[in-house]
């Protein structure tokens, strides 16, 4: 997984254009996910006797015919290019976005995005059939509509007493693409959002992922250029997890050596433990402390990978552990930085999954340029205002 001469100069400072960033992100986020999707919850060494090496493209699920009843995946097809829910949910949300045509807040998921969910039938891949979206989410996406339809909590609220996991963070890509180049400003519109699902150190990862994004849409941004937005805004733990992960990712020539080291790194921070199958008793509760592992390992293979999509990818996959969320945010950022996506890699997921993963970014690229003129007049209009007042007049 050595990255050669050629793939490190195609990772530089990317030309690539706004709508080309977006569906570079979109459809690297989707391919991400389906490739670590079946060896989601295994450790490297496991991911290595399993597949009798690394893997390097769409597998088979890991107990292969089996897959309908062999627990504890079962009844979820994972593998063969399927996405999963990180992928369903970050579709939703660009669907969000297609009605709202503006930033959204914690009520935009109360009013569109729980609807959507429990009312809307859509393929989902995993179960090889039409089901409502509620069907495949985690207990931690379920308790959206929990809290939000049937308990009508305060949509800002809501988040509170749910386990404290990546569960926002995983579809908080689109919220970046949106604010694309301004990071402060995605930062704070996903921290809105995410609080209608997490809270703690769960929806700051959301913020920060989106902070992420938004930075890695930046002419010329770079790996590096990803972190130090993120460590200028994140908070807690969230800041010191990402600082000491990505300190140990800048030692590293290839994501094969960094794979171990970088799970040492987060450790300290990460609440689940060793065992990823068996949690600890103090895992996923809120703490100032702690950070969840997916983010800030996605940025250190990022760091590793030099922004270059199929390594920062393949290293999120063979990471294991909770990959196919790592892989989610690892191809996120690379397909913003400009990477290029595997064109057979997409290809396939998309067929499998039977999903046109370029519509949402065609969608969501419209939508960014409408929000864009809308922010535009909004802030002419607050300049004016000032103006008039006797303050500051602004030069264009």
């Amino acid at each position: 997984m050595t990255p050669t001469g050629e793939e490190i100069r195609a990772s530089g400072p990317s030309a690539a254009t706004w709508d080309e960033r977006i569906t570079g992100a979109l459809v690297g986020a989707a391919v991400g996910d389906a490739l670590g999707g079946p060896v989601e919850g295994y450790s490297p060494d496991q991911i290595l006797r399993r597949h009798g090496g690394r893997v390097h493209g769409v597998v088979g699920p890991w107990h292969g015919d089996d897959w309908a009843t062999a627990r504890p995946l079962a009844p979820y097809h994972k593998g063969d290019g399927h996405v999963t829910d990180d992928t369903l949910m970050t579709h939703a949300l660009v669907r969000v976005y297609d009605r709202v045509r503006d930033h959204l807040d914690a009520y935009a998921v109360a009013d569109h995005l729980v609807p959507d969910l429990m009312t809307q039938p859509r393929w989902i891949p995993e179960l090889e059939r039409e089901a409502l979206p509620l069907h495949r989410l985690f207990l931690a996406e379920k308790w959206l509509v929990a809290r939000l339809h049937y308990g009508h909590v305060d949509p800002r609220e809501a988040g509170t007493g749910n386990i404290v996991n990546c569960g926002a963070a995983m579809y908080m890509a689109p919220v970046g693409l949106v604010n694309a180049a301004d990071p402060a400003g995605a930062y704070a519109e996903a921290l809105d959002v995410a609080g209608a699902h997490q809270s703690s150190y769960g929806r700051e990862a959301a913020g920060v992922l989106a902070a992420a994004v938004a930075a890695a849409c930046t002419p010329g941004a770079s790996a590096d250029s990803v972190v130090a937005a993120c460590l200028s805004l994140a908070k807690d733990g969230t800041r010191a997890a990402i600082e000491k992960v990505c300190e140990e990712a800048a030692r590293h020539p290839d994501v094969e050596s960094a794979l171990a080291p970088l799970r040492a790194a987060v450790a300290p921070y990460d609440t689940v433990g060793s065992d990823y199958r068996a949690p600890s008793l103090g895992a996923r509760r809120p703490s100032r402390l702690h950070a969840i592992e997916e983010l800030p390992i996605a940025l250190g293979l990022l760091v590793v990978a030099r922004g270059e999509y199929r390594q920062a990818v393949l290293g999120a996959v063979n990471y294991g552990r909770d990959c196919d969320s790592i892989a989610t945010m690892a191809g996120a950022l690379a397909g913003a930085l400009g990477s290029p996506v595997p064109d057979d890699w997409a290809k396939t997921v998309a067929e499998a999954s039977r999903l046109d993963l370029w519509e949402p970014a065609r969608t969501l690229a419209a939508v960014a340029r409408e929000v864009f003129e809308r922010d535009v007049r909004r802030r002419r209009a607050h300049e004016r205002a000032v103006a008039a007042m006797g303050g500051p007049r602004c030069s264009d």
